[in-house]
């Protein structure tokens, strides 16, 4: 099955507008986000989905002249963004990426994908947004789902925190059980077959995506002490966390966002 990472990049971010494109040891976060994604293996693409709005002109920019296939569509109808970006480039099975998430682990990616696959789900994650549960630390998150229940989604989604956060339609409602302590399943209120990938130790409360000044802190200070590795894994990060514990207290009160939060800007 043709697989296609999606990532979803925007230069106006309501918290650190610009973010995207910030330098993260000597590179804009996005390209690290790029090249992280890329080192998967079940992937056949990556791809970026940005906006028409003329402030996302970089982003377009960037991408060509890494020769990086970019979309552009709706500022805020971020499915119809995911959904043209899938069907232009053959999807069958569509992983989802946020550009604020430079710490993304490939082989959390094939994991996800592999589920999918072999499992016969709908729609596999290893996080969803409170009020549900996670294991796994903010800013390691991936979403994958089939062509056609992103196709159902976008024909079928009404409300704006479904088109703005893409895939609430295929889990919302969903009531997950513990298969083992590393896979829990269910059957949405629609009818989507669900997985949520689950690590055994529960670091869910670890916050290493960047939508704050505080967060991109953090991430700079992650890079300046593995960066020279553009291999290096989750758990090297956790490592070094639990070396240095003073480096968590960095961006420990941020709140992290809602599914049902939407951006409210015109």
């Amino acid at each position: 099955m043709r697989t296609v990472a999606i990532i979803q990049a925007r230069m106006g971010s309501s918290r650190l507008p610009g973010k995207v494109l910030l330098e993260i040891a000597g590179k804009p976060m996005l390209g690290h986000v790029i090249e992280r994604t890329r080192h998967a293996r079940t992937l056949d693409a990556v791809i970026v989905a940005t906006t028409v709005d003329s402030s996302d002109d970089a982003v377009a920019a960037f991408c060509a002249a890494l020769d990086v296939p970019c979309l552009r569509g709706s500022v805020q109808d971020v499915l119809d963004r995911y959904y043209r970006a899938a069907k232009l480039h053959h999807a069958e099975v569509v992983v989802r990426i946020t550009a604020d998430c430079p710490l993304i682990d490939p082989a959390l990616v094939d994991e996800a994908v592999t589920t999918l696959v072999e499992g016969g789900f709908d729609f596999v994650a290893n996080r969803l947004p409170p009020p549900f549960s996670r294991s796994y630390p903010i800013g390691l998150d991936v979403e994958v789902c089939t062509l056609a229940a992103l196709e159902r989604a976008w024909r079928e989604a009404d409300q704006a925190f479904q088109r703005e956060h893409v895939m609430p339609y295929l889990y919302e409602g969903v009531t997950l059980s513990s298969v083992h302590p590393a896979l829990s399943t269910g059957v949405s209120p629609r009818g989507f077959s669900i997985a949520q990938l689950r690590n055994p130790i529960d670091y869910g409360r670890m916050r290493w995506t960047v939508d704050t000044p505080k967060d991109l802190d953090f991430v700079r200070q992650i890079y300046a002490r593995l960066g020279e590795r553009s291999d290096f894994s989750w758990l090297d990060v956790l490592e070094l966390l639990q070396r240095e514990p003073q480096l968590t207290a960095i961006n420990s009160n941020v709140r992290h966002k809602k599914m049902t939060d939407v951006d409210e800007r015109p």
